[in-house]
């Protein structure tokens, strides 16, 4: 069975991170209560400033491009017994420069 890679960016864009929350996640213990590491703090409409999202929100307008890579059939490639790491290392290094090449082609926030 063949192995699809697919890369998408843009989607960052439909949220406004003002902060990743790791301290406000250690002080309120959910780290240890929930194992929740973050709680981010974003302007989301409709509600303005929310915290870890617990409210939802509407998300802004942005383009979204996703690409699919080729197939990629991992006995043919690496063979009868692949290396997972390397199987991994491939696939990552793949994706990122797809990820990389489609972020060059960007020139501006949300309207791409």
């Amino acid at each position: 069975m063949p192995l699809v890679p697919v890369v998408s960016i843009g989607g960052q864009e439909t949220a406004l991170f003002l902060a990743r929350g790791d301290r406000l996640a250690r002080l309120l213990a959910l780290d240890r209560m929930f194992r929740l590491k973050v709680l981010p703090i974003s302007i989301a409409a409709p509600w303005g400033l929310n915290v870890g999202d617990m409210l939802g929100h509407l998300p802004m307008p942005a383009k979204i491009t996703i690409e699919t890579l080729p197939a990629i059939d991992l006995r043919a490639e690496f063979g009868a017994s692949p290396d997972l790491d390397e199987v991994y290392d491939h696939v990552v290094r793949l994706m990122q420069d797809t990820l990389d090449a489609l972020a060059a082609e960007r020139r501006l926030p949300i309207i791409g």
